[in-house]
C-alpha cells in the first residue's frame, strides 16, 4: 500500500535534512528533547501480557521532527516495529517500570514529550509459569504503575516544557484539561481513539493541544505532518 503523500514528503525531507515547516530548521538547536512512544507490555506469565494498541507512530514522528529542528533527541520506545528516525538515540523498553527508568536516565533535558501509552496497572506478581485454563473465570491482582508524566513535571530542574498526551474515547477536551491541571503540565495533546482514520494504529490523526490559557486544533492529516505542527507549537510555547 502506497503511503500518504504527506508521509512521503516528510520522509524525503528527513533524508535531506530539510523541513516544509514554517519554523526555522534549527529552532531547537542546543536543546535536548526526550520523547516516549509506543505501548508498554505488562507480563502476566511467560506467555501472556497486558498491552494496548499504540503503534508508536506519533511519538516516532515527533522525535524525527524535533531532530530535524536541531535538537538532540532521545527516544524511549515501547515494543513497536518501527525504524529509528535518523540521528535519534533510541532506547527500547517493554514495561512501564522499564520506561520509567529509561526516561529518567535520559535526563537532564530541556523538553519532555510523553507520547507513550503507558499502562496504568501491572500484575502484582507475574506467574513464573504459564497460567493454565481451569476455572470459568480468572481474577488478576493489579497494582498502579509509576506515573511517569506527573513525576517528570514535578522535577522542574532544567525542564523548559513538559508535554503530555491524552488518548480518550469520550469527553476528550474535559479529560485532557483535567489531566493538564492534575499533572501540572505545560501542554497536553488530546485525540479521540477508537475511531476510523485516526488514533492508535493509523497513519492519520486528529488532535487538539491545550495549555493553561489557550488551545489549538490542528488540521487532521498524516501523523508526520501533525508532528511538525506540534513542534511548531512547542517552539512558540518556549518563547511564551
Amino acid at each position: 500500500r502506497l503511503s500518504e503523500p504527506e508521509a512521503i514528503i516528510a520522509s524525503l525531507a528527513a533524508s535531506t535534512g530539510s523541513s516544509a515547516s514554517p519554523v526555522a530548521n534549527r529552532a531547537l538547536a542546543g536543546l535536548r528533547v526526550v520523547v516516549s512512544a509506543g505501548p508498554t507490555y505488562e507480563d502476566l506469565d511467560p506467555v501472556r501480557y497486558l498491552g494496548n494498541r499504540s503503534s508508536g507512530k506519533m511519538g516516532f514522528a515527533i522525535a524525527d521532527s524535533a531532530r530535524r529542528r536541531g535538537a538532540e533527541v532521545v527516544l524511549v520506545a515501547g515494543p513497536v516495529h518501527l525504524a529509528t528516525p535518523p540521528g535519534v538515540r533510541r532506547v527500547d523498553v517493554r514495561s512501564a517500570a522499564q520506561m520509567h527508568q529509561a526516561v529518567f536516565a535520559a535526563f537532564p533535558a530541556d523538553i519532555y514529550i510523553g507520547a507513550a501509552a503507558v499502562a496504568d496497572y501491572t500484575p502484582r506478581m507475574p506467574a513464573a509459569n504459564k497460567i493454565k485454563k481451569s476455572n470459568e473465570s480468572l481474577a488478576l491482582d493489579l497494582v498502579r504503575t509509576p506515573d511517569i508524566l506527573s513525576e517528570v513535571a514535578a522535577q522542574a530542574e532544567g525542564l523548559k516544557l513538559v508535554v503530555g498526551f491524552a488518548a480518550e474515547t469520550e469527553n476528550v477536551a474535559g479529560y485532557a484539561r483535567g489531566k493538564l491541571v492534575a499533572k501540572h503540565l505545560d501542554l497536553i495533546v488530546a485525540n479521540r481513539v477508537g475511531v476510523a482514520d485516526g488514533g492508535f494504529e493509523s497513519d492519520q490523526n486528529a488532535m487538539t493541544a491545550y495549555w493553561q490559557d489557550g488551545e489549538r486544533t490542528f488540521t487532521p492529516g498524516a501523523k508526520t505532518r501533525l508532528a511538525d505542527d506540534l513542534i511548531d507549537l512547542i517552539v512558540e510555547r518556549l518563547d511564551a
